[in-house]
């Protein structure tokens, strides 16, 4: 069983920046997709930035095109969203997530190709 534990969210004024982590604990067999989403009160969950990890293949949703950059470290026991210009819209909690592995995966921004999720960790813009 694969726990995924988020870290690094916090208050931070409108153009700033953040970068969260998300620890992997456990195995994951190769290939898999590792993504982040985030859910505001009251919205959906939304995708915000996929990474195929073996390849580094990437996918991001429109509105943080640009601003925030997905990575993973060289062990791939971590991954990364690094966060730049933060904005009011920002605000949610961050979750990461992953496929359950062994299988080709899109790297997309659905979560439904997601079987594995963190608790989130907390992202607050303020302007």
């Amino acid at each position: 069983q694969v726990q995924l534990v988020e870290s690094g969210g916090e208050s931070v004024q409108d153009g700033r920046s953040l970068t969260l982590s998300c620890a992997v604990n456990g195995v994951i067999t190769s290939p898999y997709c590792m993504a982040w989403f985030r859910q505001a009160p009251g919205n959906k969950r939304e995708g915000v930035a996929a990474i195929e990890m073996a390849s580094g293949r990437q996918s991001y949703s429109d509105s943080v095109k640009g601003r925030f950059t997905i990575s993973r470290s060289v062990d791939q026991k971590t991954l990364y969203l690094q966060m730049n210009g933060l904005k009011p819209d920002d605000t949610a909690m961050y979750y990461c997530a992953t496929t359950r592995g062994g299988d080709w995966c899109w790297a997309g921004l659905d979560a439904g190709e997601y079987s594995s999720w963190g608790q989130g960790t907390q992202v607050t813009v303020s302007s």
